[in-house]
């Protein structure tokens, strides 16, 4: 028999071989070898000493973890009947050991124990500040629990987590199970590639016609470019109500949510906090549900007037060029789009041309090379699927040393049935010197959902991205950044690890400002058919269009991020879920959506995303990345952002710092001051 992928421990993981009947056993051994490292380290074999607990104890849950990520990560972009099958049945075993080692009574005097030893002075500041972390988690793991109360925070978990799986996999599978097949006529005004894919997916199931899917290469062309509104309205209807009951009732989400907000308040009570945004606050930045709800009604307040200014253009064009006198909500995305054209004649169709998938990535590897020092080349591995690519970052060798390898990642850049929505980079594998010395470099997936490459004229030419779409791939890039370029060798607060949530999307945020730089657009752009990069012309109606309702956008933001804390932050919230959405949209929004409107039951984010209580998080580290990026712009000046010494900086202050302190002394100690909200206000057409 092949010995199980899952338990090799040496070199990366070989996707290719592993199968769902690998899973329980390598994980019932996993969780063996951890429950009996968990005893040793609790025992009075082993001294309340650092280095101690992480030869007994680090060793064996860092193999867990690194084999249940490969699972997970499977479970998102390889989705099958069996492979879920297998994740279901182990999840509540890793689960429960979990739960179990952050609640461990004995291990958490024995950490208490060397915080408060003599010896841990002469720690650095990364095991110092991993120690702490180590500390407040088992507070918020119920370490300080006993009894009943013990019991049943440790079922809470579990149900959190089945809750959560569940919640993921019925919007894959409300995704995967709508489709549409319809005749290329119907798809008046919407683009020839898109057509093609469509024509594409149907002739692969023997159909005729052109077959579209909530998937958003399929369903964004048609709703942004699709002169067919009731075509429009029955897309926009199929999006907006996935995993809701007015879908396949054994696919709804609203129960589930309702749970979900129900436990989590239970477990908040456990800890003694008022609710379960006070528990989610502390390891992050902000102090309390009330400063982010303050923060987040102040943007509002700001953003509200551009808002209605948009929205008044918006109706008043729809009903005096396109015959649209009752805007609607499967018309925003089409009307938006037609607007755009005419006030800065191009649209998105005519700038992707120009963003060829190669070059796109060609000219990502420069900015990366040129600012930070390091180099970017193709590297083999195992994968999951054959269009997954896998790359390595070296540090340049100075004189006649060599390269040294600082990190490797996968890039999985297409949308395909089995895998998540959305966009995501996940740390395999986390830089660590090992308690034996040797130094285990970091791993990063990088995944997206692009449409892929299509044959035209008999011809496969490469895949075309929006800008929306190289947006979003180097937001994913910058969180990789974080995750492959720290020099933290601690492994709670190596790179993305141990970084406050809130100031999580510095990184990425942060990256996409380099979309919209003319000097570094002339590197990322080359047309599809002649070669030529971007004209300047077209790029100065882009920027002039960057802000394009903005306003809109911003509050739209905001109101997902305020239901979110009001959820979390009110106790009897989810007999209120209802209620809470519709006060928010009166407070917050400028234009309401449709009854039928269930958006809540495909927010992954907050409901199995880790971002409960935390939505807040991209518009509180918006604030920070705008105020980092205004760094490159004053060296800049006039010229290149492209600036090696504050690129230096920016990497070793905040990239390579990782967790290691928290991020607002990281990035204090790049700008050299406080964030101000200034340049956000300001990068957004709001001050």
């Amino acid at each position: 028999m092949d010995p199980n992928p899952l338990l090799e421990t040496t070199g990366l993981t070989a996707y290719d071989r592993i199968r769902p009947d690998h899973v329980a056993q390598a994980i019932e051994a996993l969780l063996r070898e951890a429950d009996a490292a968990l005893a040793q380290a609790t025992s009075e074999a082993t001294p309340a000493d650092y280095d101690a607990l992480a030869r007994v104890l680090d060793v064996a849950t860092e193999r867990l973890d690194r084999a249940w990520g490969a699972v997970r990560h499977l479970n998102a972009v390889a989705n099958t009947p069996e492979l879920r099958a297998a994740y279901t049945e182990a999840l509540p075993k890793v689960t429960e050991f979990h739960t179990r080692l952050g609640a461990d009574e004995k291990l958490y005097a024995k950490y208490k124990a060397v915080m408060g030893s003599p010896a841990a002075v002469q720690l650095n500041a990364a095991r110092r500040k991993a120690l702490a972390n180590a500390l407040r988690d088992f507070v918020l793991s119920g370490a300080e629990l006993e009894g009943a109360a013990k019991v049943r925070f440790a079922q809470l978990q579990e149900l959190q987590a089945e809750l959560g799986r569940s919640f993921s996999e019925h919007v894959l599978d409300a995704t995967d199970g709508f489709a549409l097949y319809v005749d290329a006529a119907e798809l008046a005004g919407v683009p020839e590639d898109a057509v093609a894919a469509a024509r594409a997916a149907a002739h692969a199931e023997g159909r005729e016609g052109c077959k579209l899917t909530l998937h958003l290469p399929s369903y964004l062309p048609v709703m942004q470019y699709g002169t067919n509104r009731a075509l429009r309205e029955k897309l926009y209807t199929a999006y907006v109500t996935r995993a809701s009951e007015l879908g396949p009732g054994t696919l709804d989400n609203g129960p589930v949510m309702q749970r979900l907000l129900a436990l989590r308040q239970e477990e908040a009570q456990l800890l003694g906090k008022a609710s379960f945004a006070e528990v989610s606050l502390v390891p992050k930045m902000a102090e309390s549900p009330q400063q982010v709800a303050e923060f987040l009604r102040d943007l509002a307040r700001r953003a509200r007037p551009g808002a209605e200014r948009d929205l008044a253009e918006l109706r008043a064009f729809a009903r005096d060029e396109l015959g649209l006198p009752d805007l609607q909500a499967w018309d925003m995305m089409f009307a938006s789009e037609r607007l755009k054209e005419q006030r800065y004649a191009f649209s998105d169709q005519e700038v992707k041309q120009y963003f060829t998938e190669p070059r796109v990535l060609e000219g990502l590897f420069h900015i990366i090379e040129t600012l930070f020092g390091v180099t970017i080349r193709p590297d083999s591995a195992p994968v999951w699927h054959p269009d997954v690519r896998f790359f390595r970052i070296e540090r340049r060798g100075t004189g006649d040393a060599a390269a040294e390898l600082v990190g490797q990642f996968y890039l999985d850049p297409y949308a395909r049935p089995g895998k998540r929505p959305g966009a995501w980079m996940d740390g395999l594998r986390p830089r660590w010197r090992r308690p034996d010395g040797t130094l285990q470099t970091p791993v990063a997936t990088l995944v997206c959902n692009f449409a892929a490459p299509v044959a035209v004229d008999g011809q496969l030419r490469p895949a075309l991205l929006t800008h929306d779409d190289v947006t979003t791939l180097f937001h994913e890039f910058g969180h990789g950044l974080h995750h492959l370029l720290t020099r933290v060798d601690e492994l709670g607060v190596s790179g993305i690890a141990g970084v406050e949530w809130d100031a999580v999307e510095l990184p990425s945020q942060f990256m996409e400002n380099f979309c919209w730089e003319w000097s570094v657009l002339q590197r990322l752009t080359a047309h599809v058919d002649s070669g030529t990069p971007l004209p300047r012309t077209l790029f100065e109606r882009m920027l002039a269009a960057k802000n394009f309702h903005s306003g809109l956008q911003t509050l739209r933001q905001v109101e997902f991020a305020l239901i979110d804390m009001r959820l979390h932050a009110e106790p009897g919230s989810e007999a209120q879920v209802d209620a809470v959405l519709a006060e928010v949209r009166r407070e917050v929004a400028v234009l309401q959506p449709p009854p039928f409107n269930r958006f809540l039951h495909s927010f992954s984010h907050i409901f199995a995303g880790g971002y409960a209580a935390g939505y807040y998080s991209y518009k509180w580290a918006e604030v920070l990345s705008a105020d980092a990026w205004s760094a490159f712009e004053e060296a800049a000046g006039d010229g290149d952002p492209l600036d090696p010494a504050t690129g230096a900086r920016y990497r070793e202050c905040v990239l390579e710092a990782g967790g290691s302190r928290p991020a607002l002394e990281s990035f204090k100690a790049f700008r050299g001051r406080e964030p101000r909200i200034d340049a956000l206000l300001r990068h957004q057409g709001l001050a």
